[in-house]
């Protein structure tokens, strides 16, 4: 018969034996204890088991929960009209004073950034001021506002009726009524030359994944000056990213930060001739401008997309001299001022829009490295 261990042990041997398993015993019961209090209070975490892709990509999904930026509402002072006009006092209003003089900083987010920057100095420019990129002293007694920062903004039943999902695909695209807006939060946005994340912070309180007619949002109050003629020519600035309109007497109409082509040879320099103006355009899809398109290479035939702000030329197309190049808006204003289109000059649908006021066939057009 088999003799435990302990048995076959000295008896001093076998005491020592018995308190080692004893310490091993109670080390595991606190071990133990410490691991069930840990999973109570941290239920979301995992243990990494040995388990197939799929289950891993599970298993970090319910580890790693998806987390909602936090908020930070902006608070702004009640004005009244009668306070105005005046200085600007930050950046906000700075980008707005500036987008009243059709002076795009980009997407208005209440951020300095590169494209603020960039209409601050053509502002300074335009004021024949030292082009410093920044409010200086010189700079902020001639950047007034001239009427309240904000508006408010009245969801309608034609707002909620217009908005649909965007096909995933050129072939879903082409298929649709409209390429119109996809959410009122993008709508809004849209209508206040604004960043969709600064609509949220002045609109904490809204829930914009069930919003109904009626609801009252605040804005900022944007819109650019009724041109009184057309543009004389148009300057298109490569290495900063910008566009300007200029009148016969060279007095700046308009600054708009672009996106130009991703590659150098793409980009074309010297001087153009707008050929076609058309609002809100349908757009011709050809596979042979997208070879990187497996989708569009295995339809073999072009597609037409229907018009609206999320065609890929948005809502304006100013056609040049030079085959499948143009100034355009597009769906993403956000991405605006970046290499990366096929060759055209993108602008938010905004800043288009306004463009096809000022253009005109035969105008002048002279992108510069």
């Amino acid at each position: 018969m088999a003799v435990p261990l302990l048995e076959k042990m000295p008896s001093k041997r076998r005491r020592r034996a018995g308190d080692f398993f004893a310490v091993l015993l109670l080390l595991a019961i606190v071990v133990g204890a410490g691991w069930l209090c840990w999973h109570q209070r941290h239920p979301h975490k995992i243990l990494k088991l040995k388990s197939s892709p799929a289950t891993q990509v599970v298993a970090q999904a319910v580890a790693q929960p998806t987390v909602q930026p936090k908020l930070k509402p902006i608070l702004i002072t009640p004005q009244s009209p009668a306070d105005f006009p005046r200085t600007v006092r930050d950046v906000l209003e700075a980008q707005v004073a500036l987008a009243r003089r059709a002076i795009s900083p980009g997407s208005i987010d209440a951020a300095i950034g590169s494209q603020t920057r960039a209409a601050i100095a053509a502002f300074q420019r335009s004021q024949k001021l030292f082009e410093s990129g920044s409010l200086d002293t010189n700079t902020r007694p001639l950047l007034t506002l001239d009427a309240p920062l904000l508006t408010n903004y009245t969801v309608t039943t034609n707002d909620l009726a217009r908005l649909q999902p965007l096909g995933k695909t050129w072939l879903a695209k082409s298929q649709q009524t409209a390429l119109d807006y996809e959410t009122e939060l993008e709508l809004v946005a849209e209508k206040a030359h604004s960043h969709p994340q600064l609509i949220r912070e002045l609109n904490p309180q809204i829930n914009w994944t069930n919003i109904p007619p009626g609801t009252v949002l605040k804005i900022p109050d944007v819109n650019y000056p009724e041109p009184d003629d057309k543009a004389a020519f148009v300057i298109i600035h490569l290495s900063e990213k910008f566009l300007e309109a200029f009148d016969a007497d060279t007095n700046l109409l308009a600054h708009f930060p672009c996106s130009i082509a991703a590659r150098v040879e793409k980009r074309p320099v010297g001087e153009l001739h707008v050929i076609v103006v058309a609002p809100n355009p349908n757009y011709t899809v050809d596979p042979e401008l997208f070879p990187e398109s497996a989708e569009l290479q295995a339809i073999g035939h072009k597609l037409i997309l229907p018009p609206g702000p999320n065609n890929p030329v948005g809502v304006a197309w100013i056609g040049l001299d030079k085959t499948g190049y143009g100034m355009h808006g597009t769906p993403a204003p956000e991405q605006v001022g970046r290499t990366e289109s096929h060759g055209c000059f993108r602008l938010a649908n905004w800043d288009a829009a306004y463009l096809l006021k000022l253009a005109w066939i035969g105008m002048p057009v002279d992108v510069e490295p």
